[in-house]
């Protein structure tokens, strides 16, 4: 294996009836005012928000609500949420949702201490210093409870760009799966596809990591059995703890260890396909480009992926390993190819270009304008 450093702080509280919890939490370790962060109002609707509310009351802490982030987060609404933070100072933030809550929540906690949280963003430097976070989370997918980075979207310039650093990780991230029993099929098919993706990120760039490799295809199998469980049951408990925990083991350093921090082109391909397309999910470009990107990449590491399509999708081929991978995102209603997302072969100059503003993408190999367009195209 090759050396790594291993370092999550997040203290995860995990199971049912967990989420009253999060008051006393937050009052352990001294903190009185929060600035509380929430998408839509689902959470009025399965009672997250009554509980979080009631356990914030009988803690003493005072509360700023911010509601309104939207999947795929933009700066403008970070931005907004910034001035409400300065303006009341607080000094926790906590995050009641999922992945796209979570990370605009560590933006504005970062974002405080500049004059424009984009450059931070801009500069792609480790962020180290934040307001500390807190999450109760309601959707398992990003695995952002669990790690130090943070993914906005800048709408006037077409940039879906990244933020990380130590400080970005939770002190203390509430996850009870039970919450999660009525999302929609979409977003629970979206959560198993971001994980699967997460995972595979990392697993490619594999050689002698036996222990790490292992471990994520133990997750994948794992994710795989749960989705096809939950395709016919949602309210089956225990498929729903398994995809959760595994949906945070995916990116909270365990699956990337001696991994060299993984590879990450299909995510900055899809990256250009939600800043310019805002309407798509994350998840539903990346099962859309993971395929295309390994029929691509294949070459460059042909024994793992042989591994992968053997002890995942059970193949004997990796082009039979990608079929069988695409035969359950379409059973599950993921979208397969770029048309299924709306995206035809003349916008592909446009993301070509959206891709490459930060130079050649990709750690297993670098994709250069052209292999990226053939990507895409790959993906039609």
């Amino acid at each position: 294996m090759l050396d790594f450093t291993f370092y999550n702080p997040t203290k995860v509280l995990f199971g049912k009836d967990t989420i009253g919890q999060i008051g006393s939490q937050i009052a352990q370790l001294g903190y009185k005012r929060v600035l509380l962060m929430a998408g839509g109002g689902s959470i009025k609707t399965n009672g997250v928000y009554e509980t979080v509310s009631e356990s914030l009351r009988l803690a003493d802490i005072s509360v700023t609500e911010f509601w309104g982030i939207q999947p795929n987060p933009t700066l403008e609404r970070v931005r907004d949420a910034i001035d409400d933070a300065l303006a009341e100072e607080v000094d926790a933030i906590l995050a009641v949702g999922g992945g796209s809550v979570i990370d605009s929540a560590k933006a504005v906690a970062a974002g405080v201490y500049f004059d424009d949280v984009w450059t931070a963003f801009e500069a792609a430097k480790p962020i180290e210093q934040a307001l500390p976070i807190f999450v109760v989370l309601t959707l398992s997918a990003t695995g952002s409870e669990a790690n130090g980075t943070a993914v906005v979207t800048h709408e006037g310039e077409n940039k879906k760009w990244p933020i990380k650093g130590p400080a970005l990780s939770p002190k203390v991230s509430i996850i009870d799966p039970s919450v999660q029993k009525h999302l929609p099929s979409r977003q629970t098919v979206n959560g198993a596809v971001d994980t699967l993706s997460h995972l595979m990120e990392f697993y490619f760039l594999g050689t002698t990591q036996e222990s790490t490799i292992a471990t994520n295809e133990s997750l994948m199998r794992t994710v795989i059995g749960c989705m096809d469980v939950l395709y016919a049951d949602p309210l089956n408990y225990t498929a729903r703890s398994n995809l959760a925990w595994s949906s945070t083991l995916a990116l909270n350093g365990v699956a990337g260890a001696s991994l060299r921090g993984g590879d990450w082109c299909t995510h900055l391909l899809e990256h250009a396909i939600s800043a310019l397309f805002t309407t798509v999910a994350h998840a539903e470009g990346l099962a859309v480009m993971f395929p295309a990107w390994i029929r691509a990449s294949w070459e460059q590491n042909p024994d793992q992926f042989l591994r992968w399509a053997r002890n995942v999708w059970h193949a004997d081929t990796v082009e039979q390993g990608i079929q069988n991978m695409q035969a359950h995102y379409e059973k599950w209603g993921a979208p397969i190819t770029l048309g299924d997302i709306g995206i035809k072969s003349r916008d592909i100059p446009a993301l070509v270009e959206n891709v490459m503003q930060r130079g050649e993408p990709g750690n297993l190999w670098k994709l250069s304008a052209r292999d990226v367009e053939a990507v895409f195209r790959l993906a039609l």
